[in-house]
C-alpha cells in the first residue's frame, strides 16, 4: 500500500483550487489530508470494516480525473449511461461527468426565490455563507479515512440550498456519470496505466419549513473500472421535509465508497432511501442524528448482487432528543458467490425519552455459495422507549414455488414473482414514481441474468 501517490496528487491540485474556495475549506483539506495519511486505509482489522476489505482499492493506483466536464464517454453521450432519467419530472437534472459539473448536459428550470442549486466549486469559488457555514461539519473525518480522503480531493458536486418555508413540487435529480476512460491527471513519474479516481460532494441544506425531493444516481459504462468516493452532507432544519434518493447502478468492475450524513432539527422529517445494483465492491454508510425532538427518520435500502460482486451497507440512528421515532427496513437479493453485509445501528441517548425505533432486516439467498453478514445493533440509554429490530436470512419458499409452477409458471418466472415479491417492500415506500419504475425495470433485467445464471 503506497500512500505517496496521494500526497503527491495532492500537491499538484493544490495551487489551482486555492484560488477560488474559502481559506476555512483549503485548512480542512490539509487536515483531512494528513489524518488519512496518518491512518491509511481501514483493514478487515477495524471493527466496521471487519466483513469488507478494500485492498483492491489500496492496492490500485487511482489519478484524479481532468476537467472534462463535458467529455464523451466513447460509448455513446455520458447521459446515455445512466439508466435513471428524470428529465419530464425535475424541477432540476445537474449531470457531474468524472466528477465535474457539466453544464452543457444540465437542465434547470424555474426554481422558487432564494432556491439554489448548482455546482459545488462555482458557489465556494462565490464564497456563499451558507456553503461555508456548513460544508465539512456534518461529516466528520477524524475516524472515516474515506470521508478524509473525499475532503481532501473534493473537486467538485452539488450544493442544493432550499430556502425556509419553500416547498419544490418536483425532484431536483444530481446524475453523477463516470466514463471509466483515460487516465487522470495523475502526477506519478512512471509509466503504469492509472484507472480514474473521482470524488464528488453533496452538500443539501433545507431551511425551516422547507420541502424536497433529492434524487442522486451514480453510473458508469459497463466493464469499466473505476472509483467512485461520495459524501452527502444533509443539514434539516425545524419542520424540514427532505425525501432522499441514491441509486447506484455503477460498472459491476467499479468501486464504489459513499457515505451519507444527515443532522435534524426539531420535528424535521427525513427520508433515505438506498438503492445498489451495481458495483464490483460497494460500501454505503448512512448516518442520522436526530437532533432535535419530535424528529422523525426514514430508511429504506434494497441491495442485488451477484457473480463475486459484494455489498455493504453500514446505518446507524442517533436519537439525542426525546419524542423522536424512526423506522428502518433493508432487503438484500444474492446470487453467484455474491457477499452481502448489513449493519445497522440505533443509538438512544439518556435524553431521548419516549424514542421509538423499529429496524428490519432481510436477506433472500439465490444459491448455496452466497453470504450475508447481518448484524443489527440496539445501544439504549434511556429507559422510556420502544425499540425492536429484526433479522433473517433465507431461501425462496419451495412451496410457494411448486404452487406456482403447479399453475403452469416456468421455474425461471416462478422464482422471479417471488423474488419481485420479496423487493416489493421496499420498493413500494418509494415516493417518486418515476424512481420506482426506473428502479423496476433495472431489477426486472438484472433478475433475469441472475436467475439464468442459477438455472
Amino acid at each position: 500500500m503506497n500512500l505517496d501517490q496521494y500526497q503527491a496528487e495532492f500537491d499538484k491540485a493544490k495551487p489551482q483550487r486555492s484560488k477560488g474556495e474559502p481559506a476555512r475549506i483549503g485548512r480542512a483539506r490539509d487536515e483531512a489530508l494528513s489524518r488519512f495519511l496518518a491512518n491509511g486505509f481501514p483493514t478487515t482489522k477495524h471493527e466496521e470494516w471487519r466483513f469488507t476489505s478494500v485492498e483492491k482499492i489500496a492496492t490500485r493506483t487511482f489519478a484524479l480525473a481532468g476537467q472534462a466536464g463535458d467529455a464523451s464517454v466513447g460509448r455513446g453521450s455520458p447521459k446515455s449511461i445512466s439508466p435513471f432519467q428524470l428529465p419530464d419530472v425535475s424541477a432540476a437534472e445537474l449531470v457531474f461527468v468524472d466528477g465535474r459539473y457539466s453544464p452543457a448536459l444540465s437542465t434547470v428550470g424555474a426554481l422558487p426565490k432564494g432556491t439554489q442549486v448548482g455546482s459545488l466549486a462555482d458557489y465556494a469559488a462565490g464564497h456563499t455563507d451558507t456553503l461555508e457555514q456548513y460544508l465539512g461539519h456534518v461529516a466528520p473525518f477524524d475516524r472515516q479515512p474515506f470521508v478524509a480522503l473525499n475532503t481532501a480531493f473534493f473537486a467538485d458536486g452539488a450544493f442544493v440550498h432550499i430556502p425556509a418555508r419553500t416547498v419544490l413540487d418536483k425532484p431536483i435529480h444530481l446524475q453523477f456519470i463516470s466514463t471509466g476512460g483515460g487516465a487522470g491527471v495523475s502526477s506519478l513519474n512512471d509509466s503504469r496505466p492509472h484507472l480514474i479516481g473521482v470524488h464528488p460532494r453533496v452538500l443539501i441544506v433545507m431551511g425551516e419549513q422547507s420541502q424536497a425531493a433529492v434524487v442522486e444516481s451514480y453510473a458508469g459504462p459497463a466493464g469499466a473500472e473505476y472509483f467512485t468516493n461520495v459524501v452527502t452532507e444533509v443539514v434539516m432544519g425545524e419542520q424540514s421535509v427532505l425525501d432522499h434518493y441514491k441509486l447506484q447502478h455503477e460498472s459491476h468492475q467499479a468501486f464504489h465508497i459513499g457515505a451519507i450524513y444527515v443532522k435534524a432539527a426539531r420535528s424535521a422529517n427525513c427520508s433515505s432511501h438506498s438503492i445498489s445494483l451495481g458495483g464490483a465492491l460497494v460500501r454505503n454508510d448512512v448516518v442520522a442524528v436526530l437532533g432535535g425532538e419530535g424528529g422523525h427518520c426514514t430508511l429504506n435500502g434494497l441491495y442485488l448482487v451477484d457473480g463475486q460482486r459484494h455489498v455493504d451497507n453500514h446505518t446507524t440512528i442517533d436519537h439525542a432528543m426525546p419524542n423522536c421515532d424512526s423506522r428502518e427496513i433493508y432487503k438484500g437479493i444474492l446470487a453467484g458467490k455474491s457477499h452481502g453485509v448489513f449493519n445497522g445501528k440505533i443509538i438512544v441517548r439518556p435524553d431521548a425519552q419516549k424514542t421509538d425505533a423499529k429496524q428490519t432486516n432481510r436477506a433472500l439467498l439465490l444459491s448455496e455459495d452466497a453470504q450475508i453478514n447481518s448484524k443489527p445493533e440496539l445501544e439504549i440509554f434511556a429507559n422510556d422507549v420502544k425499540c425492536t429490530h429484526g433479522a433473517a436470512v433465507g431461501q425462496l419458499d419451495k412451496d410457494a414455488v411448486f404452487y406456482l409452477r403447479s399453475r403452469g409458471i416456468g421455474l425461471v418466472e416462478a422464482r422471479h414473482v417471488l423474488i419481485h415479491a420479496f423487493a416489493g417492500d421496499v420498493l413500494n415506500r418509494l415516493p417518486l414514481l418515476a424512481v420506482r419504475k426506473g428502479v423496476e425495470d433495472v431489477l426486472h433485467r438484472q433478475l433475469e441474468t441472475a436467475l439464468r445464471a442459477a438455472a
